[in-house]
């Protein structure tokens, strides 16, 4: 068994676990990844970038309206910091 290192469970935008599929996607893992924004919220990579063409997005993040910015799992980051 495997699964993604995410706060939460659930993609914000299909509310498709992650580690199931995302729609459209007929495999998970390599076909469905997982991507973080600066802000610490994660999404199916294509869901997120289905989201960030429409132009009601402004460029946001969906889940708290900050600016998107592709970013790095924030749960790793904790883990490889120095104590």
């Amino acid at each position: 068994s495997w699964s993604w290192n995410a706060n939460d469970d659930v993609c914000g935008i299909c509310q498709s676990p992650f580690e199931g599929i995302c729609p459209g996607v007929k495999y998970p893992g390599e076909d469905c990844p997982v991507v973080w924004g600066k802000c610490g919220h994660a999404f199916h990579l294509q869901c997120v970038s289905k989201w960030l063409g429409l132009p009601s997005s402004k460029n946001s993040c969906p889940i708290c309206r900050q600016e998107w910015e592709f970013g790095q799992n924030p749960v790793n980051d904790r883990a490889q910091a120095p104590a």
